[in-house]
């Protein structure tokens, strides 16, 4: 069997394009996955399961029904099966979702952020 190293900053070199999760590994039925986010994203939730955020660099929002949680660099959340939130960054940030394979970035609700699902760098 062949080992190797991911390195988020060679990954996250290889697409500049917003709210599009790129997979980096996969460990079980779970993806590691990559965005870039600015802007405002869609409310939504995830029914099935719960989701990961992790900033890897610059800062971001997790807006939710009833508060908003603030993260930086080295810091994570996880948002719990159900609960609807809207994540937002003022300027780009980096970051690292973990979720179980086939999630939908969007959810249920849709809309011209969904993007494409399992798309490997």
């Amino acid at each position: 069997m062949r080992y190797k190293v991911i390195n988020f900053r060679e990954k996250l070199a290889k697409f500049s394009d917003h709210w599009s999760p790129k997979v980096i590994a996969e460990m079980n039925d779970y993806q590691f996955k990559l965005v870039k986010i600015q802007g405002e994203f869609t409310w939504h939730d995830h029914p099935d399961t719960d989701e990961v955020f992790i900033v890897v660099s610059g800062q971001m929002e997790i807006e939710f029904r009833d508060n908003t949680i603030c993260l930086g660099p080295g810091e994570m959340a996880v948002v719990p099966k159900g609960v609807e939130h809207k994540p937002r960054a003022e300027q780009e940030c980096e970051i690292l979702l973990v979720e179980p394979r086939g999630v939908v970035n969007t959810g249920d609700a849709g809309g011209e952020l969904t993007a494409d699902n399992n798309i490997w760098i």
